[in-house]
């Protein structure tokens, strides 16, 4: 059975990790600094607390949720989900499989505000299946259905937050999707048993913003599968255990591609004009974050075996 695991802060500002348990958190006794740590020592103490510990634990609402992946690398995919790629104005019929990073520095907790830069215009939103590593990627490998849940230490909830105006008229994925704040994770690092890791493909995605439905997706319709995309990145980069793999946003995201004829037309206008144009007619849609909107975000199988909680972030 999967367990949750929360890294939280108390009124009186002491931090630890928790299991949860309905809604409240037995405290792992230990300190675990770094994801390692708390997937390969503190889950293990986590199961023996849940079945042998009568200790009642905390309740769920005198704690605040914090980032559980602090230091990691973000590793992430890019249009792996058919709608998404249509709305962007890519060919689903010929995919490929897109990688970028993230900064390390855009990480922040499941209820942290989400803060703006002064000069960003264009806020998106991306839902987004996260794979916690639980066995380190030294170089490259071939990852299957069958060793899947050897390299699944966990999964996350994840937003790729992104600045569309930055990312694409500046032609910087990097930078648009690394802002400090831009990377809510959590609130629980869902710990599956081995059994459970193939069932990834029953995760539904729902994100929604000031309560109004945005996206919603079963994980099972990624174009490139977890396996898939670990055996590739892995030619590519090393990953630590704790390290996370963003998988890729479903449709439903506030970018659209200009239609066809739009595009014809801004492509015979100087480069800067185009994208001026592109901003411009982007800024009408009200699809966009502004401050004071509220973003929630939550993961889980219909039948709740794996929940992976629920984010609730304010747009700054």
């Amino acid at each position: 059975m999967s367990i949750n695991l929360l890294r939280y802060s108390t009124e009186s500002g002491a931090t630890g990790w928790g299991v949860v348990r309905g809604e409240r958190v037995l405290p792992l006794p230990g300190e675990y600094p770094t994801p390692t740590e708390v997937l390969q020592e503190g889950a293990a103490v986590a199961r023996r607390l849940l079945t042998e510990s009568g200790d009642p634990g905390i309740e769920m609402a005198s704690v605040t949720a914090l980032n559980p992946l602090p230091g990691a690398k973000v590793n992430c995919q890019g249009t792996n989900y058919r709608a998404h790629m249509a709305e962007t104005g890519m060919d689903p019929d010929q995919p490929f499989n897109l990688f970028f990073t993230k900064s390390t520095g855009s990480l922040t907790g499941a209820h942290d505000d989400i803060v703006t830069p002064p000069h960003v215009r264009l806020l998106d939103y991306e839902i987004e299946l996260g794979i916690v590593i639980g066995k380190a990627i030294a170089g490259p490998v071939t990852v299957s259905a069958a060793n899947l849940e050897d390299y699944v230490g966990a999964f996350v909830v994840g937003n790729d937050v992104s600045a569309r105006d930055v990312q694409l008229s500046q032609g910087q994925y990097y930078k648009g999707k690394s802002y400090r704040t831009f990377c809510p994770v959590g609130p629980y690092l869902c710990v599956p048993d081995p059994g459970e890791v193939h069932r990834w493909k029953d995760l539904r995605l729902s994100l929604a913003v000031n309560g109004e439905p945005r996206q919603m997706a079963l994980a099972g319709d990624m174009v490139f599968t977890p396996a898939e995309t670990l055996t590739e990145f892995s030619l590519l980069e090393d990953f630590a255990v704790g390290d996370l793999l963003l998988t890729g946003t479903p449709g439903g995201v506030a970018i659209h591609a200009p239609k066809p004829i739009v595009q014809r037309l801004a492509g015979l206008l100087p480069e800067a004009k185009k994208w001026d144009l592109f901003i411009r007619m982007q800024s009408r849609n009200p699809a966009y974050l502004a401050p004071g909107d509220i973003v929630t975000a939550s993961i889980r199988t219909d039948d709740g075996v794996l929940d992976l909680g629920t984010q609730r972030n304010t747009v700054r």
